[in-house]
């Protein structure tokens, strides 16, 4: 998954694309700023995201074998946490989160209408969202399909024009031998 897919699931469950790209960059954004300031950035269940520094030491240049310093460095890291392991390892399922806002009713006849609105809006929400994702998906398989297409193209025009390429040098030779031959009878 990228970064717009993820953008894409984020709004099918929220309903609004743009608030969720914003969501996504100002994350991204202020994770990358606490890290770079060498802050840990924690969110529990899922990981931290760290800044580690790496020692100065000697390696080895895989051609030569010669003896190479590598200096000190600084980096990037995340280390997985117990539930985000648990969830990959299949140890634990992961649990269905509820789209909708949940409300205090204050009289029974307003609790039944606000439910009753809120399942009509999580079956429009997932009408639109599966719309969108087929629509989507079929744009992206139109153009991987005209990609491919047009790559087969290429490649068989080239492959053509190495034919006829190697046919001609050929087709001469065997002529001039038929001339050479014709010559000394």
């Amino acid at each position: 998954m990228n970064k717009a897919e993820f953008v894409e699931r984020i709004a099918a469950r929220t309903g609004d694309r743009a608030a969720a790209k914003e969501v996504v960059d100002v994350a991204i954004d202020e994770i990358q700023r606490a890290v770079v300031k060498g802050e840990k950035v924690s969110f529990a269940g899922f990981g931290v995201f760290e800044k580690r520094a790496r020692a100065a030491r000697m390696a080895r240049n895989p051609r030569t074998g010669e003896a190479v310093k590598v200096k000190k460095t600084v980096v990037p890291a995340f280390r997985p946490g117990t539930g985000f392991k648990e969830l990959v390892t299949g140890k634990r399922k992961a649990a269905k989160s509820a789209t909708a806002k949940k409300a205090a009713p204050a009289k029974k006849a307003t609790a039944k209408k606000a439910a009753t609105k809120k399942t009509a809006a999580k079956k429009t929400t997932r009408a639109a969202s599966t719309a969108t994702r087929s629509t989507a998906t079929s744009r992206v398989g139109a153009k991987k399909t005209a990609a491919k297409k047009t790559t087969a193209k290429k490649a068989s025009t080239a492959k053509k024009a190495v034919r006829k390429t190697a046919a001609k040098p050929a087709a001469k030779k065997t002529a001039a031998k038929k001339t050479t031959k014709r010559g000394r009878s």
